[in-house]
């Protein structure tokens, strides 16, 4: 049993609120077919970045506004299967609305569609691929997150579930919880994590005082 005590959780939405992995998959496989990629490559090198990164990576000579519009509205049109992974919406309604937000490489249309369809409540504090000139793996993602709840990193957990998401959390200075939902624990350790646990449902809010630091018992 590990406790972590916090001001505030900046949470990833893909692989940690969301699970998106085959919607994810089907539109950068048929993106990479389309243009003669080897799709298990793409799929992977997509995981937890901003896409128009990856699009840039793949597609030096492309039209990278053009190609991350396409993708951005297959992916929305892509949600038939799209859900709440486990412990998420318990822990979303346990933790006060000015304590919590979530930190995504995704468009903001493309999170809101992902997050409603999933069934979670209402993001009050929402960073994403729109809002930012740099994605994963730099800070800027997470110092975004950390600015709007008007805390300092360091007294944030960040909870990833991608190496990218938590070199992005530790290059801002906050602490990681890494979730194994679609990474391996070694490289998850390699990327920095402070901590590994299976999904949200490992995690348990302790009691707290209105204005105090969160407690959690992690499993």
């Amino acid at each position: 049993m590990t406790l972590i005590r916090c001001g505030a959780v900046l949470f990833d939405m893909d692989g940690v609120l969301v699970d998106s992995t085959p919607a994810v998959a089907r539109v950068w496989t048929s993106w990479a077919v389309a243009h003669g990629l080897e799709p298990a490559e793409v799929v992977r090198k997509a995981h937890g970045r901003p896409s128009i990164e990856t699009v840039r990576e793949l597609l030096p000579n492309g039209d990278h506004e053009a190609e991350n519009r396409e993708l951005e509205r297959m992916e929305i049109e892509d949600i038939a299967d799209v859900i709440t992974l486990p412990g998420a919406l318990q822990l979303l309604r346990a933790i006060p609305a000015p304590r919590w937000a979530v930190v995504t490489s995704a468009t903001r249309p493309l999170a809101e569609v992902r997050l409603y369809s999933a069934g979670l409540p209402v993001v009050q504090h929402l960073v994403t691929a729109s809002d930012l000139q740099y994605g994963k793996p730099r800070p800027d993602p997470y110092l975004k997150g950390a600015e709007v709840l008007q805390m300092a990193p360091e007294d944030c957990v960040v909870v990833e579930d991608a190496p990218s998401g938590v070199r992005s959390g530790k290059a801002a200075g906050a602490r990681v919880l890494a979730l194994r939902t679609t990474t391996t624990d070694a490289e998850l350790v390699a990327a920095g994590a402070d901590w590994v646990a299976d999904d949200l449902s490992a995690l348990a809010l302790e009691p707290f005082e209105r204005g105090g630091q969160l407690s959690f018992r992690v499993q």
